[in-house]
């Protein structure tokens, strides 16, 4: 799973997803799968889409991911009272922006890299469009 080896401080708040991502241009590859709505994306998330285009392009040509989960994200315990404090972190997120660009493919056809990013964009838990580069 992909997790920051260290960090600043063990907990984050929450934040706001408002407003549109930097990251909206296929800037690598020839292909690429952008979001059109904000949300979070769990390290489990990116990894079940990254297996899936890698299993569709039968490992040929090359694959980038655009985003990194870096956002730690607090569970309480079962049964923990009111007024016990933050709970331990669970897992980590990656922040997504609309327009943000989450995989790039190249070296592959193009009906290859469309077959491979709709089969990684059905392990997101957002809406997504496959976009080429201009």
């Amino acid at each position: 799973m992909l997790q920051p080896s260290r960090t600043k401080y063990r907990k984050q708040f929450r934040g706001r997803m408002c407003g549109h991502s930097k990251g909206n241009l296929v800037t690598f590859g020839e292909y690429g799968l952008k979001a059109m709505a904000c949300g979070w994306m769990t390290a489990n998330q990116i990894e079940a889409a990254r297996r899936a285009i890698a299993n569709a392009t039968k490992r040929n040509g090359r694959t980038w991911i655009r985003i990194f989960p870096d956002k730690p994200i607090t569970e309480k315990g079962a049964g923990a009272p009111l007024g016990a404090g933050k709970g331990d972190v669970k897992g980590y997120v990656a922040v997504i922006r609309p327009g943000r660009i989450l995989f790039e493919i190249a070296g592959v056809s193009e009906s290859e890299a469309y077959r491979a990013l709709r089969l990684a964009a059905a392990k997101i838990p957002m809406v997504t469009k496959i976009v080429k580069r201009k």
